[in-house]
């Protein structure tokens, strides 16, 4: 019998249509934060979790990146959800009643094209689910939310206007996260990440990507940190295509060893077909 799956949000919120998508045998946990979403993984509240890391238009998700090195937690898989970004109403009310948007930092400049156009002033809350549900209370025509139409059907709210975003390819992507890592080869296309730190050599993060390059894998991330607030230490999050096992990732992974003094796979998974 599945489990649970955390996500930061409120019920309604885009990573509870990630969980609904990608793992609908599981039940979805609610969670304040990331750090939250996380820690109920780690302490056993919930079998997985569900964490955004990027959004195409948006960008990365800092807090997020900040947060996976000291996880304690492995990546199973990932998936790409498509954002719709809709205005959220009282039963009822009209868009030419609307006055003001409330949603999450990010998804606000997301719509911004329409929100000009209809003059709706960009309200900023801490989570687009948090914000409909906020607007189901006050029952203000004038006021709406930018969130997804699952969460206008668990807060029974209009759909004002559908699919509002500027761009047609928003998507974000979701790692799923567990406890135990799983080293099997469960797809055709895999993905690898991974986190290194380069020794205090000259010249040894260049050194170290040379083997990726000399042995044709592609990398398509490579995020820095700092270790404890040095500005001397750094630690690297990496992503390839590829398995472990293959033999041309095996020796690009062996030569990056040779470069660093810390070397830790954090999960190999499947490649959302999305990617293509």
């Amino acid at each position: 019998m599945a489990g649970m799956i955390a996500f930061q949000g409120e019920l309604g919120a885009y990573g509870h249509q990630a969980c609904v998508d990608a793992r609908p045998e599981f039940t979805p946990l609610p969670c304040t934060t990331f750090h939250d979403t996380m820690a109920a993984v780690r302490e056993g509240a919930a079998e997985l979790a569900m964490v955004a890391v990027e959004n195409s238009i948006y960008g990365r998700v800092a807090d997020v990146h900040q947060l996976l090195p000291d996880s304690g937690l492995h990546i199973v898989d990932e998936a790409f959800v498509r954002v719709h970004v809709n205005l959220l109403g009282v039963k009822g009310a009209t868009v030419e009643q609307v006055k003001e948007a409330h949603g999450h930092p990010v998804i606000l400049p997301q719509c911004s094209g329409f929100l000009r156009q209809h003059a709706i002033k960009g309200v900023i809350s801490s989570d687009n689910a948090r914000a409909a549900r906020e607007i189901a209370e006050r029952g203000d025509p004038s006021q709406t939310a930018l969130a997804s139409e699952m969460a206008a059907r668990i807060y029974g709210l209009d759909v004002l206007a559908r699919h509002i975003e500027d761009r047609p390819d928003n998507t974000t992507r979701f790692l799923i996260m567990a406890r135990n890592i799983d080293l099997g080869r469960r797809g055709e296309q895999m993905m690898t990440s991974f986190l290194f730190r380069v020794r205090n050599i000259p010249a040894a993060l260049y050194k170290a990507m040379g083997g990726f390059a000399t042995n044709g894998v592609n990398m398509v991330k490579l995020e820095s940190y700092m270790v404890d607030g040095s500005f001397t230490a750094t630690q690297f999050f990496a992503e390839i295509e590829g398995h472990p096992e293959d033999d041309n990732v095996a020796r690009a992974l062996d030569e990056l060893r040779y470069f660093t003094s810390y070397l830790h796979i954090l999960g190999t998974y499947p490649a959302d077909p999305a990617r293509r």
